[in-house]
C-alpha cells in the first residue's frame, strides 16, 4: 500500500502541491551534502550560509552547484560580485554550520555574529571557513531561475585541501581526500543531519565485450 500525494492543478499542468513537495523532496533526497557559502556583498559583509541542495556540475572544467530556495543574501552577493567559496563541513562544525542559517539582516556579517573564524582566499575576495578541511574557490558561471528558486553554477579556480584529509602521494596531480577523515555532514529531513555510517567500497563494473 502506497500514500498518493494529492495534486494541485495548474493552468498547464498537474503538479504537486508546494508545500507537500518540499517536504518530501526534502526528507527523501537523502543524504544532501552540504555547502557551506560564504560571499562578500558589494558593501562589503561577509556572508555564511549552508545550502544542501549541492552537486558537481561539471568536471571540465571544474563547477559546482548549489540551489538558493528563493532570493537570499548568499544569491544576492553573488549576482552582485561573480565570486564564491563552497567551504565542506566537517564533523566538528555541526554547530556552527546550523547557526549561520539563522535569517540574520544583510548588513549582519555571519562570521562575525557566529565566530567563525575566517581566512583569506587566493583567487576571490571572498573568505574561506579557516576550519573547513576542502574549500572551493569559486567565479559565477551562471544563476538559472528554475521554479521558484535559483541553482547557482561557479567555476572552481582554486581549492584548498587540509593536510589532515589528504590522502594520495600527489595532491597536484592525482588529489584525494580520506572520507573517514574528511568527517562530512550531511542534511536530512526537517532538522535532522547525520554522518556517514558505513562506507562500503565496490569496483564499478567494466563491459568486457
Amino acid at each position: 500500500m502506497r500514500h498518493e500525494l494529492p495534486l494541485q492543478h495548474g493552468p498547464d499542468e498537474a503538479r504537486m502541491r508546494a508545500g507537500a513537495a518540499y517536504r518530501l523532496l526534502n526528507a527523501s533526497v537523502v543524504p544532501r551534502p552540504i555547502a557551506w557559502v560564504s560571499t562578500r556583498s558589494a558593501d562589503g559583509v561577509d556572508n555564511l550560509a549552508p545550502h544542501s541542495f549541492f552537486t558537481v556540475a561539471s568536471t571540465d572544467p571544474a563547477m559546482l552547484s548549489f540551489t538558493s530556495v528563493g532570493r537570499k543574501d548568499t544569491l544576492r552577493n553573488i549576482e552582485a560580485t561573480g565570486e564564491f567559496v563552497v567551504n565542506l563541513v566537517s564533523e566538528p562544525m555541526f554547530e556552527a554550520a546550523n547557526a549561520t542559517s539563522c535569517d540574520y539582516p544583510p548588513e549582519m556579517g555571519e562570521f562575525d555574529a557566529e565566530g567563525v573564524q575566517r581566512e583569506a582566499s587566493l583567487t576571490v575576495a571572498p573568505f574561506r571557513v579557516a576550519a573547513s578541511p576542502v574549500a572551493f574557490e569559486c567565479r559565477l558561471h551562471e544563476v538559472r531561475p528554475t521554479g521558484n528558486c535559483f541553482v547557482v553554477v561557479g567555476v572552481v579556480l582554486h581549492a584548498a585541501v587540509a593536510e589532515a584529509v589528504a590522502s594520495g602521494d600527489d595532491m597536484l596531480r592525482r588529489p584525494g581526500v580520506d572520507i573517514r577523515a574528511l568527517a562530512p555532514w550531511a542534511r536530512l529531513g526537517g532538522d535532522e543531519w547525520g554522518l556517514l555510517g558505513e562506507v562500503r567500497e565496490i569496483a564499478r563494473p567494466r563491459y568486457e565485450g
